[in-house]
């Protein structure tokens, strides 16, 4: 299957999460402690499930954030790594749940969870998860900080019911497809650096700082995937190309294919992804139109957008090795889908 090369651009430096690691990895050793801790159930069926998507979970991004806007923040404490855990806690359980609604058999080239255990057991560890994640914002005590997570929480949920709404419409536009990321991906990215400056008692104008470069961050994370799914090895995305497409998923660079596309080529996306009647040759030629018209690059220039956003936001702190990680993070979020 012809699959298409973003050649990279020269950017100098390859922007990586390296210094981010550097910076929290202490610490991060502490969050994962306490996840593998707050996990444990008497009920075997709940860490074992737990412990096979936690284990896949990828690179722990969102706690990092909440690790690296604290001490950008100048904290010094130890709540950041309870709440660290918490957004954890939170993303697992929507990953769980994601992929129950999806019906997903693969989550980071690994068997999901659901296809090994079943929809069932997934949603309900899945609410455990949320509720761990909700003790341990009663713990940290902070009606601030259980306000910023309950709300995230709820824009999440709120973002899932809309992506399933858009889900095989392909008269979604760009606009109620951002609105869909905004709520299920940005507002945990945003909720989680926000929590830095929370705990740290920094001013208010810091804390809404935080919360755009997040929320930012997470747009511009999301339309990367979206291209990607159309764009790199299975290796390299941890799932098949065109999952989105044989899900029916409206994503930007469908989007931007069916606003540029003429009748026939309409036809073509509607009978794949409202239709849902796809062959063998549809994902080839689908690639072959989004790439045709432009739509993977402009999406890359949107998520390139966002980015840009995403580091000015952070023009409110001195400079720092914090928030040089933090900007390296923005730059690799977008460097990745080349």
């Amino acid at each position: 299957m012809a699959v298409i090369d973003l050649k990279r651009k020269p950017t100098g430096d390859s922007a990586s999460l390296d210094r981010l690691s550097d910076l929290v990895g202490e610490d991060l050793k502490a969050v994962n402690a306490l996840i593998l801790e707050r996990m444990q159930s008497p009920v075997a069926m709940i860490p074992q499930l737990a412990g096979h998507i936690i284990a896949a979970g990828g690179k722990r991004l969102r706690p990092m954030l909440t690790l690296a806007a604290a001490r950008l923040c100048g904290y010094t404490g130890e709540r950041h790594i309870g709440l660290a855990a918490c957004v954890e806690f939170i993303h697992t359980a929507t990953l769980l749940h994601d992929d129950v609604v999806d019906q997903s058999d693969l989550r980071r080239g690994f068997d999901s969870a659901n296809a090994l255990w079943g929809n069932k057991p997934s949603v309900l560890v899945g609410d455990f998860l949320f509720s761990r994640g909700f003790q341990l914002m009663v713990d940290d005590g902070s009606l601030e900080v259980l306000r910023i997570l309950s709300h995230a929480s709820s824009v999440i949920a709120e973002g899932e019911v809309r992506q399933l709404v858009t889900s095989n419409d392909i008269t979604t536009n760009e606009e109620d497809y951002l609105e869909v990321v905004r709520s299920k991906t940005a507002a945990l990215f945003a909720a989680a650096c926000r929590l830095g400056a929370v705990v740290a008692d920094r001013p208010l104008s810091e804390a809404e700082a935080l919360g755009r470069y997040g929320r930012s961050l997470g747009i511009a994370f999301q339309l990367v995937d979206d291209v990607l799914d159309y764009s790199a090895h299975q290796a390299e995305l941890g799932k098949a190309i065109g999952d989105d497409f044989r899900d029916g998923k409206i994503t930007l660079p469908i989007v931007l294919a069916v606003q540029r596309a003429n009748d026939e080529e309409r036809a073509f996306w509607k009978r794949c992804l409202e239709d849902m009647e796809q062959d063998d040759a549809d994902l080839e030629r689908a690639i072959a139109l989004i790439q045709a018209n432009g739509a993977l690059e402009d999406s890359l220039a949107q998520a390139r957008r966002y980015a840009d956003e995403a580091l000015r936001s952070l023009s409110v702190f001195g400079h720092t090795p914090e928030r040089q990680a933090l900007m390296d993070v923005a730059e690799f979020c977008v460097e990745r889908a080349y």
